[in-house]
């Protein structure tokens, strides 16, 4: 069987290859050969019209491509008149032929567009970067929305856990990968290719991607993983050169420092809860004298929300502590006192504790992500990060979140269900009746 399989992908291949190479440029504009896609029956000719749009709107400036978008969303949208007829006729004979023709018409016909885009060779990726484009214009149109709708509904399903596969980073990797690893990580740049095998090739760090079949070249997500002898506060320790590095089978603690989404086309189909808890299942089982996994998580929203409860009140304790935390500099940053440490980290506190969006959850981003993961908020670490990007955002400090693999399946499910936030005694003991949380109704924005 596997052999039969085999042969059969080769000769798609070949197949593939010979269509596309024998493509001529088609003088069609691009709506006339989005319903030309749309009514081929045929595979060639499907493959042929699928290329040659595909080709054309990589050739359109930022005006055609916006006329494009703005096409997809009114000339290949919902027929409402046909939609509501069928469900009629649906609703008075249950027949599987009558829920056929519903079907039908219940979906835009741009998503059968796209997903006859997505079997072209080269399709998949080409739609992702389409979709960045979407989002770059969004807000030109807003009848756009709904075409977005579309993208992240079909990538949804073509980015699924099933699809993805789990790679190992390290410095034997391919050139054209580490240079892309350099230039999405998006948490602690990356500075150079030195820089780079610092962080991959020690025997105490690791780094793990996922990818899909249909883009083989280009990671979805990536983490970047420390093995420590005790849980990390800082990382400037975690990065240094002059470490000790720590031998694999004597290592603690896994710190997950740096998680990157990669591709902005994907944005809102999830990666990274499946990618932490994965690496935790596979180190745990490769390396068992590991027990602990935490996260090293920066606060990238906790100084503007400083800003506006000094703005709220600017007689306030909080905006006392906010003109200390913004006068922060690398040089300076050891010269804040033990009162105005404590006053910060307690304002941290609040700010993961009791500050909620108007629709619900916390206010800070990251938070969020690892507590719907089913994480728990275990320390706050005062100047984890003292980089001028780290003092900017989160007053430097950083966060751990603990990944317990025995009950992040029920943190998860308090979180979902109620919004709860679990957080070690260590974090709750932190918090200070100067900075209780406003009387309900004034949640923060967001």
């Amino acid at each position: 069987m596997s052999r039969i399989t085999y042969f059969q992908d080769l000769l798609s291949s070949l197949f593939e290859r010979r269509t596309s190479s024998s493509a001529k440029p088609d003088a069609r504009d691009i709506l006339a050969l989005c319903n030309s896609l749309l009514a081929d029956t045929g595979e060639v000719t499907g493959l042929q019209t699928g290329s040659a749009l595909l080709a054309k709107y990589a050739q359109a400036d930022q005006e055609h491509k916006l006329e494009f978008f703005q096409s997809l969303a009114s000339d290949f949208d919902i027929d409402t008149e046909a939609l509501a007829d069928r469900t009629g006729e649906y609703a008075s004979d249950r027949s599987a032929r009558n829920l056929t023709s519903l079907l039908e018409v219940a979906e835009p016909r741009r998503q059968e567009l796209l997903r006859r885009l997505n079997g072209v060779p080269g399709g998949t990726e080409t739609l992702v970067r389409m979709r960045e484009d979407l989002l770059e214009i969004l807000n030109k149109d807003a009848d756009l929305a709904r075409v977005d709708v579309d993208f992240e509904h079909l990538f949804s399903s073509w980015f699924n856990r099933g699809f993805l596969v789990l790679r190992p980073i390290d410095w034997t990797t391919p050139a054209h990968i580490l240079e892309k690893i350099i230039k999405y990580e998006a948490v602690h740049a990356i500075d150079s290719w030195d820089d780079l095998r610092r962080r991959l090739q020690p025997a105490d760090r690791r780094c793990f991607a996922y990818f899909h079949p249909a883009m083989p070249n280009e990671p979805l997500i990536f983490v970047e993983v420390a093995l420590t002898a005790a849980i990390a506060g800082s990382i400037q320790a975690v990065l240094a050169e002059s470490r000790d590095p720590v031998l694999p089978e004597d290592a603690a603690a896994a710190i997950f420092y740096s998680i990157s989404n990669c591709q902005k086309g994907l944005r809102g189909v999830s990666f990274g809860n499946f990618l932490i808890k994965q690496v935790a299942t596979d180190l745990a089982s490769s390396l068992p004298n590991i027990k602990t996994f935490i996260t090293l998580s920066p606060i990238p929203g906790f100084m503007t929300w400083l800003k506006g409860q000094s703005e709220a009140d600017p007689d306030g304790a909080a905006a006392a502590l906010y003109t200390v935390a913004s006068e922060l500099t690398p040089e300076n940053a050891d010269e804040a006192t033990p009162d105005e440490i404590a006053g910060l980290k307690s304002l941290a506190a609040r700010y993961f504790l009791q500050e909620q969006r108007a629709k619900g959850g916390p206010v800070d981003p990251v938070a969020r992500f690892h507590l719907g993961n089913g994480a728990s908020l275990r320390t706050i670490h005062w100047l984890g990060d003292r980089s001028e990007n780290g003092l900017r955002n989160s007053a430097g400090m950083m966060v751990n979140y603990h990944y317990d693999l025995k009950s992040v399946d029920a943190n998860h499910e308090a979180y979902s269900k109620d919004g709860k936030v679990i957080a070690s005694r260590e974090v709750t003991s932190l918090l200070d009746a100067r900075f209780d949380a406003p009387t309900p109704g004034k949640q923060a924005n967001g």
